[in-house]
C-alpha cells in the first residue's frame, strides 16, 4: 500500500511540476536585432501633409533612398532618389509638370523613370530610374518595398476609425533609435506598467490569453488600479471613471495584435458596443542596419455622448499621450544601447507572448545572413 501511494504521489508531483513550469519556447536560430524587415509590404514613408502639390520629398526604407513626387496634377509617384548623372538627391530639385527635375543640370525625370534632357529630349544613355508602387490612404503616403509586380496582390492596411466621424484621430510619430522588434515588444507587453507608473498611477495588469498564427500574434489584457488617481485624460479615453477598488477593477479588455508588419491595439470597456480607443502603428526602418525607425501612428478615439467634450480635452489628450509615448521612446533606445554594448542579444525572455512574438518577427522577417 505504501509503495501505491508513494507512486500516487510522485504521478501528482509530475503534473503539479508540469502545470506550472514555465513555457519554454524553441530557441531563435537567429539574434531578432539583426533580422531585416520584409519588404514585400506597403510601408507608410510620409505623412500626407507634407507633402504639398507641385513638391517632392525624399523618404528612406532600410537606407533606400526614395522621392514621392506629387505633380500639380494627377496621382502621386515614387522613384529612386538619385540622379543617374552625378548621383544627386533628386529630392533636391523640384517638379515641373510631371517630372521631377534634378537641381543639378536640370535633367527631368518621369513617373516612369524614364530621363529626358532640359529640352525634353530622351537621354537614352542614362538608365531608367527604379520605380516604386505608391499610394495614398487615411493621411499617409505608403511605398511598396517589394518587385512592383507583387504590389497588386498585397492589400493596403485598413484603418476603418480614421474615417469614422464618431471618433476623433490623431497623427502622431517620431524617429526612434531602436530595432523595430524593441517597438512590438514594448506595445505587445503590458506588463511594464511600472515605467508609466508617475503618468497613471499604479496599475495591475492581468493576462487574459493570446492567439497565434502564421502572420500574427495577439494578447490580451485587463487592468486593475492599486493607487494613484486616474489622470482625467485617461478618464477622458475610457468615457469612465476608473477608480481604486473591486468595484472599478478588470472593466475593460485590451486587445494588442501584431498583424506582421503592422500593430494595432484596441480597448473594450462594458457597456459601449464599439472600441473606446483603436491606436494603429507602424514602425519604418531608416538605415540599412535597421536600428534606427521612423514610427507612423494613428490613435482613434471614441467621441463622448457630448461630442464637443473631446475636442475641447484634445490639447490634454495629445499631451498625456505624447509623455507616454517619450518614456517608452526612451527605455527601447536604451534596450538598443544595451544591445550594441554587449554585442548581441542577451536578453532571458520568459514571457509567452514575447516569445512568441519573437518566433513571429524572425520567421516572417528576413535573416541577415540571407539580406
Amino acid at each position: 500500500m505504501a509503495d501505491i501511494v508513494g507512486g500516487i504521489e510522485a504521478s501528482m508531483a509530475r503534473i503539479i511540476s508540469d502545470i506550472t513550469a514555465p513555457v519554454r519556447m524553441p530557441r531563435l536560430p537567429h539574434d531578432i536585432r539583426r533580422v531585416r524587415s520584409n519588404p514585400d509590404f506597403w510601408y507608410p514613408v510620409a505623412w500626407s501633409r507634407e507633402l504639398r502639390r507641385g513638391r517632392a520629398i525624399g523618404v528612406r526604407y532600410a537606407g533606400q533612398p526614395i522621392v514621392v513626387v506629387r505633380p500639380e496634377a494627377g496621382a502621386i509617384f515614387a522613384l529612386d532618389d538619385v540622379c543617374p548623372h552625378r548621383q544627386v538627391p533628386l529630392s533636391r530639385g523640384d517638379v515641373c509638370g510631371d517630372f521631377v527635375r534634378c537641381a543639378y543640370h536640370g535633367l527631368k525625370y518621369s513617373r516612369r523613370g524614364q530621363c529626358f534632357s532640359p529640352d525634353m529630349k530622351i537621354e537614352d544613355d542614362l538608365p531608367r530610374l527604379r520605380t516604386w508602387a505608391c499610394q495614398e490612404k487615411n493621411g499617409l503616403i505608403f511605398v511598396f518595398m517589394g518587385p512592383m509586380e507583387k504590389s497588386d496582390s498585397v492589400p493596403l492596411p485598413d484603418i476603418p476609425r480614421v474615417r469614422d466621424p464618431h471618433y476623433r484621430t490623431r497623427h502622431f510619430g517620431k524617429i526612434v533609435k531602436c530595432h523595430y522588434s524593441f517597438m512590438h515588444e514594448n506595445l505587445m507587453d503590458m506588463n511594464h506598467q511600472v515605467l508609466h507608473s508617475r503618468l497613471v498611477g499604479s496599475m495591475k495588469p492581468r493576462f487574459l490569453g493570446m492567439e497565434r498564427g502564421h502572420d500574427f500574434v495577439e494578447a490580451r489584457y485587463t487592468f486593475a488600479r492599486m493607487a494613484g488617481k486616474q489622470p482625467l485624460s485617461e478618464a477622458l479615453i475610457y468615457g469612465q471613471r476608473r477608480k481604486e477598488g473591486r468595484n472599478f477593477a478588470y472593466r475593460d479588455v485590451m486587445t494588442i495584435r501584431t498583424q506582421y508588419p503592422y500593430q494595432v491595439l484596441r480597448i473594450e470597456t462594458q457597456g459601449v458596443e464599439e472600441p473606446v480607443m483603436d491606436l494603429w502603428i507602424a514602425y519604418v526602418p531608416q538605415d540599412r542596419e535597421e536600428q534606427t525607425n521612423r514610427v507612423f501612428g494613428l490613435l482613434s478615439i471614441r467621441r463622448l455622448k457630448v461630442p464637443f467634450i473631446l475636442d475641447l480635452a484634445w490639447p490634454l489628450l495629445v499631451a498625456f499621450t505624447e509623455r507616454v509615448f517619450a518614456e517608452d521612446r526612451e527605455i527601447v533606445e536604451l534596450e538598443q544601447r544595451a544591445w550594441q554594448e554587449q554585442g548581441g542579444d542577451r536578453n532571458q525572455e520568459v514571457f509567452p507572448v514575447i516569445m512568441a512574438l519573437r518566433q513571429l518577427l524572425v520567421q516572417n522577417g528576413i535573416s541577415a545572413q540571407t539580406a
